[in-house]
Formats: structure tokens, C-alpha cells, sequence
């Protein structure tokens, strides 16, 4: 009986640190995804604001221009 309780707490201590290791894993792993997360949203927010430049700079191209382009290569 007494080998029997031993075996018993071996594998309870076991799990026991089995489990403060995915703790600390899981803890890791939520501090990367933070970490993801804010870069993605950083990046998120530069690639809008460049999008919004570049279609303030197209906005004010005069229409001819992006047609005549073409027509300059052609000709060259």
C-alpha cells in the first residue's frame, strides 16, 4: 500500500511541475502574441497612412499625364 502512495505522489509531483512549465510556457506565448499583435497593428497603421499619401500624390497628378506616359515610352 505505502508503494502504491509513493507511486502516486511521484506522478502528482510530476504533473505538478508538468504544469508550472506550460504555465510558464503559456505565459511566454501571450506575451509574443502582445508582442505580434502591436507590431501587426503598427504595421497596419503605416501601410494605411502610406496608402493615404500615395492617393493624395495620384489625386493630384493632372489626368493627361497618366495617359501620356504611355505614349512617351512608345514613341522612345
Amino acid at each position: 500500500m505505502a508503494h502504491t502512495i509513493d507511486e502516486l505522489a511521484e506522478r502528482i509531483d510530476r504533473l505538478v511541475l508538468r504544469h508550472q512549465e506550460l504555465q510558464r510556457a503559456h505565459a511566454l506565448m501571450a506575451q509574443q502574441l502582445a508582442t505580434v499583435t502591436a507590431e501587426r497593428d503598427s504595421l497596419k497603421s503605416r501601410l494605411s497612412a502610406a496608402r493615404s499619401r500615395i492617393d493624395g500624390l495620384l489625386s493630384r497628378l493632372p489626368a493627361d499625364t497618366a495617359s501620356a506616359a504611355p505614349d512617351r515610352e512608345a514613341g522612345a
